[in-house]
């Protein structure tokens, strides 16, 4: 008992861990936690605590097997929030076991297999929310925002959480040494007995333990393997294999019945009831009832717990420090911590053969997985060598067909090797249907399905074939910086985001070391770095096809993301402008900061050819591994020529891995453009979300498809959004888009493209022209790209305590800030919107800026 006592200690000093020593995690940097001395900043850094695993319970399983018991199933509904726009909760129910976390929309969906999403609990960092009964998991990779609707169901859910990752972890552990172990013997005895029996060699050790077997070192399996591989396929093969499955799997079932009765016939005293209560399955939904009155769609364990009373929301209640701090957690759930053990050797005997009989089905499914993958994936291979070798001579009947019959959506297109309802099915409840979309209601997927996949590989293919984008003309602008980026390696990004999760960084300064020498303003700005696909739009009668080039323009924003996951832009002071003049490219821009809480940056470019505005508001949010980039906002183009007014949403940007060398970004969630003047056409753009079992072939894909009244599809492309867009349903196919070549040494220079090069740049005859307000005199940015990179930091501070002092005594003369050159007003669904003024220019020609009083910003 004292063993349990003293684990229990050290498990209740666990999540309190944060709160008390959170001051140990300093930022190396001298400034960057300067923005923590706000209450608003002690309050999120309070509510907020992050669930680690101290470092000595690391290997509490041992060097055996048998001590790492499994915990108990834990399995019930809890509410999980989308991506994007992070609004609205969805009710989904949810699985962990053997320390993989699963959901689905609902129980029954459950039963059939039908799973939207998993995590592995190993790789997550755990923060909670205690007011709110909150829990984030973000695996890099996976990100769950996921709240209990009770303070009874959230400790639990915790707990088991915490006890899952404590396995999964120990587990990983014991597989990393008897790897090294084996590697070590190296001797011919054991790899005999590795190509032995798997019941009699490979499962149990000397001493009568169940051994740990590893795929890797089961050279029978793997032999079999090769040997299926050197036929074309062998369905009689597959067939015995499963057939053994299922013998395997009645030998089970009757193994855990003969456990189950087993544990029943014993007696337990309370201590004994609280280590069973941990390894327990438990359902935490109220089971339902037939008409004859009886329970049903639960096991016998929950009806036992539920019987003593275990569970109830008033023993969890009488705990006099219950929802004061995670530790107050009753004992019997925090028992969880302590693996339990069973004292019958009757009941160890049966477990070691549950073990071994699990591995032998585990080997047998596996072998028949990989064989049947490998035929799938040849069958592929021949199906797609025939389509792209035929694409060109079926391109006019394509046409033709569509004209009369209606043309083929992107599944369609697959649907000869893939079940479409199916699809259909599962597409409306992936992952993000729940998590991104452009309201609470939407049904948005940018998961990854088979469709998707082969339709990228058609386009890549086709890109790739494609020639290159022709390198811009000499503009007589610079084309590299003053000085190369800096070293941030020395800033303690890590403690300043842990300070900060679940925080909107925009709100949180950073030093100038992890800063670009671009804003938040001049970004808006390097959107129109392709905006040649304007002109081309305004001149292309079709309205299908004209559709076709705003969705090119809509996707080539988010292509200067891809060498730019370094750095962050600087976030503007509020009433800071920007302009921008392309007189080689037609247009002309002007951005202001029009609010900073919340902080709103807002632009409006016009051309001969085309008008583009909107106002954005970026929200940052950190979750342990990720940073989620989220806009608000909509964008807006007009074409003189026809009259056409497009509006789009924009979707979210998310940065994973962002602590470690291998971090990458990608973009996902849906578009929809609508043109406001006209309903003939509408379009729709899928980023698609990367696979977490995929290479770096499979992300960035990105689809659409433009859509008539009726909501036929006319035309459908996609590609990458880093490498191009193509269309194989126009009258000629072709691609699109592609992006412009980087320019020399662009890694040494931010990962700026040419574009991006020039946005700062400061020329003589410019200067006298600016409003003191212009961001290319911002010094702090300044400093930074010349190289200066201390001095850069300090002037950083000096200018955002001055904004700070300016609204001070706004507030105190009872003023608000009054943008400069923009107005607010409402857009078509009342929204609340910024436009121009159209003052901006006037006042640049006659008087002049340098003759009028401004507003000092630094």
């Amino acid at each position: 008992m004292d063993s349990y006592g003293s684990s229990l200690n050290r498990s209740q000093s666990l999540t309190s861990g944060l709160e008390k020593s959170s001051p140990t995690w300093k930022p190396s940097h001298s400034r960057s936690s300067s923005t923590l001395s706000s209450r608003h900043s002690r309050q999120i850094v309070k509510d907020w605590e992050v669930i680690d695993d101290p470092q000595a319970e690391m290997h509490a399983g041992g060097d055996n097997p048998q001590d790492m018991t499994t915990p108990g199933i834990c399995e019930g509904y809890l509410l999980k929030r989308r991506k994007w726009p992070l609004k609205g909760w969805h009710k989904r129910y949810f699985v962990l076991e053997a320390g993989n976390l699963r959901y689905s929309k609902s129980q029954h969906d459950v039963s059939r297999g039908r799973v939207q999403g998993s995590l592995d609990l190993s790789f997550a960092v755990m923060s909670i929310n205690k007011k709110s009964n909150r829990i984030d998991l973000d695996a890099g990779d996976i990100l769950y925002h996921m709240k209990a609707k009770s303070h009874e169901l959230f400790y639990i859910w915790v707990t088991k959480l915490q006890a899952h990752r404590q396995y999964k972890k120990n587990e990983a552990a014991h597989v990393h040494s008897s790897l090294l172990q084996t590697l070590s013997q190296g001797t011919v005895a054991g790899h005999e007995q590795r190509n032995g029996d798997l019941s009699s060699a490979g499962m149990v050790d000397s001493a009568g333990a169940p051994a740990l077997v590893l795929p890797s070192d089961n050279t029978a399996v793997n032999s079999k393997v090769s040997a299926w591989l050197q036929q074309s396929h062998d369905p009689d093969t597959c067939v015995q294999e499963l057939n053994r499955c299922c013998v395997d799997l009645s030998e089970l079932n009757r193994l855990i019945q003969r456990l189950q009765l087993l544990e029943a016939g014993q007696a337990f005293t309370n201590g004994d009831l609280k280590r069973i209560i941990s390894t327990q399955n438990l359902s935490l939904e109220k089971p339902k009832k037939s008409r004859s009155g009886k329970m049903w769609g639960h096991s016998r364990t929950l009806s036992r717990v539920e019987a003593l009373g275990m569970l109830s929301s008033s023993h969890l209640n009488s705990s006099p420090h219950l929802g004061t701090s995670v530790p107050s957690i009753p004992e019997y759930v925090y028992s969880q911590l302590s693996p339990p053990t069973v004292t019958s050797p009757e009941g160890k005997k049966i477990q070691q053969d549950i073990c071994a009989m699990s591995l032998r089905v585990l080997a047998s499914l596996k072998t028949v997985h990989e064989t049947l993958s490998q035929e799938r994936q040849k069958m592929q291979e021949v199906w797609e060598s025939n389509n792209i070798h035929q694409s060109n001579t079926l391109a006019e009947p394509a046409v033709v067909r569509r004209s009369s019959h209606g043309p083929p959506s992107v599944a369609d297109s697959a649907a000869e090797y893939f079940d479409a309802s199916d699809d259909i099915l599962c597409g409306s409840s992936s992952e993000v249907s729940d998590e991104s979309g452009l309201s609470d209601g939407s049904t948005t997927n940018s998961e990854p399905e088979e469709g998707h996949a082969s339709a990228t590989r058609k386009y890549r293919a086709s890109i790739s074939k494609s020639p290159n984008s022709v390198v811009p003309k000499s503009t007589g602008r610079r084309t590299k910086l003053p000085a190369h980026c800096p070293d941030n390696s020395h800033v303690g990004l890590m403690a300043i985001l842990y300070n900060n999760i679940g925080k909107d960084l925009a709100r949180v300064s950073m030093p100038a070391p992890l800063n670009e020498p671009v804003n938040l303003l001049q970004r808006l700005c390097e959107e129109l770095e392709y905006s040649e696909l304007l002109d081309t739009a305004n001149n292309t009668a079709d309205p299908y096809q004209r559709m076709i080039y705003i969705a090119a323009f809509a996707i080539s924003g988010y292509s200067t993301a891809t060498f730019r996951n370094r750095y962050k832009p600087f976030n503007p002071v509020l009433g800071e402008t920007y302009e921008c003049i392309r007189e080689d490219r037609g247009f002309r821009l002007i951005s202001e900061q029009v609010c900073h809480h919340p902080p709103i940056s807002a632009c409006h470019a016009d051309s001969d050819n085309f008008s583009f505005w909107q106002d954005q508001r970026w929200k940052n949010k950190f979750w342990g591994k990720s940073l989620e980039i989220l806009p608000t906002g909509m964008v807006n183009v007009t074409l003189p020529r026809y009259g056409d007014h497009y509006e789009w949403n924009k979707v979210v940007t998310c940065i994973h891995n962002v602590l470690s060398q291998q971090r990458y970004l990608e973009h996902y969630g849906e578009v929809t453009i609508r043109n406001l003047k006209s309903n003939i056409c509408t379009c729709k753009i899928t980023f698609v979300k990367s696979r977490y079992w995929g290479s770096d072939t499979n992300k960035n894909e990105v689809q659409g498809t433009v859509l008539d009244q009726s909501g036929s599809v006319i035309h459908r492309f996609g590609g990458l959004w880093h490498e191009g867009i193509f269309c194989d349903t126009l009258p000629t196919p072709q691609c699109v888009w592609k992006p412009n070549p980087q320019p020399k040494d662009y890694q040494l220079y931010y990962g700026f493209s040419t574009f991006a090069m020039e946005l700062n740049e400061l020329t003589p005859d410019l200067l006298p022209l600016l409003p003191p307000t212009d961001s290319r005199l911002r010094p702090d940015q300044r400093m930074l790209e010349e190289g200066k990179v201390d001095e850069a930091d300090k002037k950083k501070d000096d200018i955002e305590e001055f904004q700070r002092e300016r609204r001070k005594e706004l507030i105190k003369r009872g003023e608000e800030h009054v943008p400069r050159f923009f107005k607010k007003a409402k857009d078509s669904c009342g929204r609340d919107v910024w436009l121009t003024n159209g003052t901006y220019w006037k006042l640049r020609e006659n008087p002049g800026f340098a003759n009028i009083e401004n507003t000092a910003m630094w």
